[in-house]
Parts: C-alpha cells; sequence; structure tokens
C-alpha cells in the first residue's frame, strides 16, 4: 500500500483500521499527515472508498463506543454532512492529532 505524498508533506500517524460504511467493513490503513488525512484499502476491490480530506473539509471529530462498551471508534463529521466512520486504536490520540490540524 503506497500513499503518493504531496511536497512537503510528512506522515504524522498511521494505523490498520476499518472502515465502517453502510455495506460493509472495508480494512484499510488510515494515515494522518501534517496536511490531510487518507484512507487506503487493504482490498482492490475495495479501493472506491479509498479517500483523502484536507483538515479544511472536516467539521467535527467524534468518538464513540461500538458493541457498546468498545471505546475504538472515531468519526469525522465533514462540512458537506458525511460520516466517515472507523475503529481504531488509539482513537483518543488520533482525536487529538486530527483536531490539532484545524
Amino acid at each position: 500500500m503506497k500513499v503518493n505524498l504531496k511536497p512537503n508533506e510528512v506522515v504524522v500517524k498511521a494505523s490498520d483500521t476499518s472502515h465502517l460504511t453502510n455495506e460493509d467493513k472495508v480494512k484499510g490503513k488510515l494515515i494522518l499527515t501534517n496536511q490531510r488525512i487518507y484512507f487506503k484499502s487493504i482490498d482492490h476491490d475495495k479501493d472506491e472508498f479509498d479517500f483523502e480530506l484536507l483538515p479544511t473539509e472536516i467539521s467535527e471529530v467524534m468518538v464513540f463506543n461500538t458493541y457498546s462498551f468498545f471505546s475504538n471508534g472515531l468519526s469525522l463529521i465533514t462540512k458537506d454532512g458525511r460520516e466517515l466512520k472507523f475503529t481504531i486504536k488509539k482513537r483518543d490520540e488520533w482525536c487529538r492529532s486530527i483536531n490539532y490540524m484545524n
């Protein structure tokens, strides 16, 4: 899995994750750089779920519990109304790092 970084872009944090969509649970990697957030799916047949977000496109970062007691849910709300949900380890660190970008 390779992400083409822009000039002067540096990876700050990366982690295995599952992107929770309406249809499926897509396994992949969430990558935070000093300029944007990327999601890359592991399966090439799930490439339609890959995305990149600029910090200016994010209106809110929220956390949630999965199965009512696992504190591993991270939700990104975009300014155009989309909600991107993930299960990820150390979600509180991710939340702080993403909020720091804004």
